[in-house]
């Protein structure tokens, strides 16, 4: 079985990491980290197919997912891949995890007020309440 790492380009991406290196070692699993390329990041990084010689297949964009999750992975201690998927976060990730029959997903959600909880969505609590698996959650103490 894997253990998907949803992580995004944020600081908090190691803390996703370091919680699925933890449930890969006591399982003796793969890590399978995860980066889903929003349009908007897509159209951030400035490559789109008017600047393109070429269009760009999607194969291209989620090789650039891909290697988005690279950069948030330093030293693990057990087998990983990176993925790269392409649509909205949540969808993408639950759909990935099924597909893979993960045995967990971990995620890094922001600290919010609780108002800030109420009021908003996040990446991290649709995951939590859509995925099939059980979902891992940790938050960066702030000092």
């Amino acid at each position: 079985m894997v253990i998907v790492a949803a992580v995004d380009r944020s600081e908090r991406a190691s803390v996703a990491i370091e919680e699925a290196e933890a449930l890969a070692e006591a399982f003796e699993d793969t890590i399978h980290v995860v980066h889903a390329l929003t349009r908007s990041e897509f159209l951030d990084l400035g490559i789109t197919s008017a600047q393109a010689e070429e269009p760009l297949d999607m194969e291209q964009v989620r090789s650039a997912a891909a290697e988005m999750a690279e950069d948030a992975v330093s030293e693990l201690s057990v087998p990983y891949e990176t993925v790269g998927l392409v649509g909205k976060p949540s969808d993408e990730v639950v759909k990935y995890a099924e597909q893979q029959d993960a045995r967990y997903v971990t995620v890094s959600p922001r600290k919010r007020s609780r108002t800030g909880k109420v009021l908003f969505g996040s990446v991290a609590q649709s995951i939590l309440l859509n995925a099939s698996c059980p979902v891992v959650t940790s938050t960066v103490q702030e000092e």
